[in-house]
């Protein structure tokens, strides 16, 4: 796969609408299902699953299952999806930034 190939695909799977969301809520620390779930606002059930999957998948986040009663999984951001933490961060200061002016782009004739 050339440069550009690689790019995108990794783009496609971290642009996604959920992706950055989800490490950036996990960049305090891990957290149940249920409790990022809350913290990700909006998203549904099957969407966090199957952020979660492909964020392990990858190797950004850790999925740990404890053998306790009732069972216990949490999430976690791993070294490597520490390196795109940062990154998240300045892209969401980014966003927030200029909203106003994007928004303000669109509504033009």
């Amino acid at each position: 796969m050339d440069d550009g190939g690689a790019v995108r695909e990794v783009l496609d799977r971290i642009g996604d609408k959920w992706s950055l969301l989800v490490v950036g809520a996990l960049q305090d620390g891990p957290l149940r299902f249920g409790e990022l779930e809350k913290r990700v606002s909006g998203v549904s059930q099957r969407m966090l699953t199957l952020t979660l999957r492909h964020l392990v998948e990858d190797g950004l986040v850790s999925r740990t299952a404890y053998a306790e009663v009732p069972p216990r999984v949490e999430y976690a951001v791993t070294g490597l999806g520490r390196t795109l933490v940062p990154l998240v961060i300045a892209l969401a200061e980014w966003a927030l930034e200029h909203s106003d002016e994007i928004n303000a782009n669109r509504s033009r004739p």
